[in-house]
């Protein structure tokens, strides 16, 4: 069986970017998340990916510092330096990044430009539905 790539995810997810500009308070971004039921945001600024904010930076950088949500802005506890991936790359490869990183999203680039993001879940159940296939082909193999 082929390999899926992040560009198969792509198709059937579609390529929505949730975003905001670093200069958005937390808060803001944050009920930007509860409402379209997402893990993180990628922080655009003039076009270009300047961070990622996700759930855990909220956790650890405002709520367990004491901070407020409504008076930092994002830039100040985004995560930079994003490791990204391209719609080339494979599911496979998107596994390990996560897994040696301990990311839960990834920011898809293609020469700087954002196409999406793709999540552990998607992964998980694009590798489920690859193996499901496999399953099947195997099936209908010894079933001849």
């Amino acid at each position: 069986t082929q390999l899926m790539k992040v560009s198969d995810i792509l198709q059937v997810k579609g390529s929505h970017v949730y975003s905001v500009p670093g200069n958005v308070m937390v808060y803001e971004a944050i009920k930007i998340m509860g409402e379209k039921n997402i893990g993180a945001l990628m922080v655009i600024d003039e076009g270009r990916l300047s961070g990622i904010l996700s759930e855990r930076d909220y956790a650890r950088k405002v709520v367990l510092k004491g901070k407020s949500s409504r008076e930092t802005v994002v830039k100040d506890i985004m995560t930079e330096n994003v490791l990204t991936v391209t719609s080339a790359d494979t599911i496979e490869t998107c596994m390990e990044i996560m897994t040696q990183k301990h990311i839960r999203h990834l920011p898809i680039l293609e020469e700087s430009k954002v196409l999406g993001m793709i999540s552990i879940g998607d992964v998980v159940n694009a590798i489920i539905k690859t193996q499901k296939e496999t399953i099947e082909h195997l099936k209908s193999y010894i079933a001849q």
